[in-house]
């Protein structure tokens, strides 16, 4: 016979913050500093800014799951580390960490990707189930409004038209590639909160959804899960599905103050290598 283990106490450093995720901030604001004074190959800290930026948000985005799991009952997450923002500690590191940021080097978009396992056993309501899913994009939705708060209030640059219709930098025009770099951080963060909202199984948005389901339908649903993040992929390159979500996506970036222009040119400045 076997039992499966009571966790009566939570590990004492289960909220202390992993040395991986304290080096991945310390290279996020030594490749902010050296973005913003333009040190060494200003491509090469652009690139480290941006993608040390997104990894913070990887782990970000699992935290809240696991800590909205960790307080609606399933205690077994602190167990796991999943509460130590340490990348390592994920299911599914490959489709967690390292997909997302090839994706975002290849296609400059923040795709999402599954990693800590919630146990819903543990779980005795739906709304905490549905909240326990939302918690991870909502997590996005915040860390796009914090980003978007300088250009919001005026620091950024901001473009103009002359005399002979070119384009210039009117105003703000100091640290140009911070600015980008940044504009870019804030739309890799739109376009995370927006897929991840999606109603599709394996998704986030699928798993807001599931709870209010039946059975059945819940049993179907996780057997298309495993297909929904490539049935994702092909809709936003091979249809225009794509056309319409950077449609969404770049109207929502004006909505926060984020100018096109200037997260692709972050973009561009990323990927040194093609400079």
């Amino acid at each position: 016979m076997t039992y499966e283990p009571v966790y009566t106490r939570t590990p004492r450093n289960a909220f202390v913050p992993s040395p991986i995720f304290v080096g991945i901030v310390a290279v996020f604001v030594a490749s902010g500093v050296m973005t913003w004074t333009r040190f060494g190959n200003i491509g090469i800290d652009v690139f480290l800014f941006v993608i040390s930026g997104w990894l913070i948000s990887l782990c970000l985005h699992e935290y809240a799951h696991a800590v909205f799991g960790y307080f609606s009952g399933d205690l077994t997450v602190a167990d796991r580390g999943y509460l130590r923002l340490n990348p390592l500690k994920y299911t599914h590191p490959l489709m967690s960490i390292v997909l997302p940021v090839i994706v975002v080097i290849l296609g400059g978009i923040g795709l999402p990707g599954g990693a800590v396992w919630i146990d819903h056993r543990h779980i005795g309501s739906k709304l905490k189930n549905s909240l326990i899913s939302a918690a991870g994009p909502l997590t996005n939705v915040v860390l796009a409004l914090i980003l978007a708060v300088p250009f919001l209030i005026g620091m950024a640059p901001e473009v103009a038209q002359d005399v002979t219709g070119r384009y210039v930098i009117s105003s703000g025009g100091g640290h140009l590639e911070f600015w980008a770099a940044l504009a870019l951080l804030a739309f890799l963060q739109i376009t995370a909160s927006v897929l991840n909202f999606l109603p599709i199984p394996g998704l986030d948005g699928g798993g807001i959804l599931r709870p209010w389901f039946s059975p059945a339908y819940q049993r179907a649903w996780d057997m298309v899960g495993p297909w929904g993040f490539l049935v994702l992929f092909l809709l936003l390159w091979q249809t225009q599905v794509g056309d319409w979500f950077f449609s969404a996506v770049n109207w929502l970036s004006g909505l926060i103050g984020v100018p096109t222009w200037l997260y692709a040119g972050g973009y561009e400045l990323m990927r040194f290598w093609s400079n």
